[in-house]
């Protein structure tokens, strides 16, 4: 696993990185919310109360900072967080 600081423009969040067999899924967790990648449920998060955004076909952290945000939870929308965002946008949001 890999745990790295991303440092953005509205505070520094943290990013978690586990290979899988082949395509790593990628958190980026923020002070109110989390970015995540293709492999984990939006469906999930919504039920569970998290602020969430979803971004796909992603292989960094970088990928995910430009990736455009295809799901979100309403938790996320109350941020202003919108599907067609860029990633690194919806993170910005949620600090």
């Amino acid at each position: 696993m890999l745990i790295e600081q991303i440092r953005l423009d509205n505070g520094c969040a943290l990013g978690l990185s586990f290979e899988m067999q082949k395509y790593p899924l990628l958190v980026i967790r923020a002070e109110k919310g989390f970015l995540m990648c293709g492999y984990l449920n939006i469906n999930a998060a919504e039920t569970l109360g998290d602020t969430a955004a979803k971004v796909k076909g992603v292989q960094s952290f970088e990928d995910m900072l430009k990736a455009q945000v295809v799901e979100v939870t309403r938790f996320a929308r109350e941020l202003g967080i919108e599907p067609g965002m860029t990633g690194k946008e919806a993170l910005e949001k949620m600090f």
